[in-house]
């Protein structure tokens, strides 16, 4: 994994985002050409941002479609790292409809 600082050819640039309600973040990295998901997530120390928070359980994933922490990576990807849902999006759905309202009316409320 290369520091970020290194401007060198024979490099990747990947994004790795993770965010939470109130604060999100987005880090820019700079990584070998070979390297893996895990590999960007642990150079953009973005777990560092969020102590507590467990983020080496939660799911991840490229642009988003889930991976494995150890897919390969190419230049120009999107590291994302999910958070659990609070509620199933299904039963949101039935909810908001039982009550007569759509997703643009649970956002004004």
């Amino acid at each position: 994994v290369r520091p970020a600082a290194d401007m060198s050819g024979d490099s990747i640039r990947v994004e790795v985002v993770f965010g939470l309600p109130e604060r999100q973040v987005l880090v820019e990295v700079l990584l070998d050409p070979d390297a893996s998901l895990a590999d960007a997530i642990e150079a953009s120390g973005i777990e560092r941002e969020f102590p507590g928070e467990h983020l080496e359980t939660l799911p991840v994933g490229i642009w988003g479609k889930p991976a494995g922490r150890d897919a390969a990576l190419r230049d120009g990807d999107r590291v994302e790292i999910y958070r659990p849902l609070v509620i199933d999006p299904k039963v949101a759905r039935r909810r908001r409809a039982t009550l007569g309202r759509t997703m643009k009316d649970a956002d004004d409320h």
